[in-house]
């Protein structure tokens, strides 16, 4: 099928029989997640009483996988078959999760579990990013990059909507242990749907690696983004506002919520879930804003409105009301920003880079950017312990902001769409053998 062709299919998405199955199933786990993203720190904080280094590092065990995704990226990019990958981790990260409500209805559940629940979720959550991409850009024609993950990451934040406020229901009701069956059930549904979407997978973009060593093939996807100027400014910019915003995390961020605002369960469920109606209307609007401003210009917009609200959290005080309505606005600035954020550079980040490296570059960038995640929340947590949870929060707004400082004197400013002519072929765009695999 050719551009023109894959153009005017994508004139309305939402008849793509093969993109809506993906959408809903990436949607239904997103659903998931935001129960235990809420769950897993309760647990901690309420079941197991854990300090604020112990929330750390359980957030730190989530993103530790990630320090291994540039050799698992390589390991991917060897295999044909990503659709399979993908549905793979998905089923591990079910099995998994259902160990904790087994562990809790036995009056077993220890921190060390949920050490191990966080780590091997993360390490099947990093077989599914880095065969992801490949599989998206096969399912989607380079036009449509932009509108296709806008509507990604629309059922994303509709996830953040509805997600958090059901979460602290069920956490309630039910208790968190049992509460994250929802998630592993959410997995299952999205490795089903998964199963259900056909694509073309072309033989010879894993055939140029086979035969490689796997060190080597690591090496040459670190290689391709360091020396990648969009690449390389992306990367900064994402890995110091993915550090900053870590200092924080959900996790200190649930802690603060829970013992300095004194907000109870149900409460900071439905904050996270009233404020994430920013990251709906992000995801939704951010397609306009960058035919309007420029894809550039959005990702550097979103790089400061990200991490800047979390100043509002750590200044909350006054009755119920209003602490609970601090929490929920910077939610809401945050997740707009996040979304503009994350919607055009994703789609800047698979439009320049080649088939066949994929899956490296995704492990590679991994790598460092959700690497860092891990040391961000442990630095977090130490300072938490030493300056206080407030200090921490502030201290994390103005380093997050300041990632703007990586995208000034790269092309990424610069760049105002994806489409043929525009900028960006100079920096390794269509030209640099992104082909559309669109069927």
């Amino acid at each position: 099928m050719n551009s023109q062709q894959d153009a005017a299919r994508w004139t309305s998405a939402s008849k793509d029989r093969r993109f809506v199955r993906f959408w809903a199933g990436q949607s239904v786990s997103q659903f998931g997640d935001r129960i235990t993203e809420l769950a897993l720190p309760l647990v901690a904080v309420a079941a197991l009483d854990a300090s604020a280094d112990q929330v750390a590092w359980l957030t730190a065990s989530v993103w530790a996988p990630n320090l291994l995704a540039v050799v698992l990226g390589a390991w991917v990019d060897q295999r044909v078959h990503k659709r399979r990958l993908l549905i793979l981790a998905d089923l591990v990260r079910a099995c998994v999760l259902l160990t904790l409500p087994a562990a809790h209805l036995l009056g077993a559940v220890t921190l060390g579990q949920l050490y191990a629940v966080a780590f091997l979720t993360g390490v099947a959550g990093v077989v599914f990013n880095t065969a992801y991409p490949p599989f998206f850009a096969h399912l989607v024609p380079l036009s449509a990059y932009v509108d296709a993950n806008s509507k990604l990451s629309a059922g994303r934040s509709a996830s953040f909507v509805a997600g958090p406020a059901i979460g602290g229901a069920l956490v309630q009701a039910l208790t968190a242990p049992l509460a994250v069956i929802a998630d592993a059930v959410s997995f299952v549904a999205s490795a089903v749907l998964i199963g259900t979407v056909r694509v073309h997978e072309p033989t010879d973009d894993a055939a140029e690696v086979t035969g490689h060593p796997l060190l080597r093939r690591a090496r040459e996807g670190l290689v391709f983004v360091v020396r990648h100027p969009v690449l390389r400014a992306s990367l900064g910019c994402a890995t110091t506002v993915n550090f900053f915003t870590f200092l924080s995390g959900t996790g200190l961020t649930v802690l603060f919520a829970d013992r300095v605002l004194e907000l109870s369960a149900g409460t900071i469920g439905l904050a996270f879930g009233i404020g994430s109606l920013g990251s709906l209307l992000g995801a939704v609007t951010a397609p306009r804003i960058s035919r309007r401003i420029g894809v550039g210009r959005s990702i550097a917009a979103g790089a400061v409105l990200f991490p800047a609200p979390i100043a509002i959290i750590a200044a909350a005080s006054g009755p119920t009301w209003a602490r609970a309505g601090a929490l929920a606005g910077a939610e809401f600035l945050s997740g707009f920003g996040v979304m503009l954020f994350d919607v055009n550079l994703n789609s800047l980040q698979t439009s320049v880079t080649p088939n066949g490296l994929r899956s490296r570059v995704s492990g590679a960038y991994s790598t460092v950017n959700y690497g860092v995640r891990p040391i961000g929340a442990v630095a977090g947590g130490v300072l938490a312990t030493h300056l206080g949870l407030r200090a921490t929060l502030i201290t994390a707004a103005v380093g997050g902001a300041l990632s703007l400082l990586w995208l000034l004197p790269s092309p990424i400013p610069r760049i105002r769409s994806l489409a043929p002519g525009d900028p960006l072929a100079a920096y390794g765009g269509a030209a640099a053998g992104c082909r559309s695999e669109g069927t």
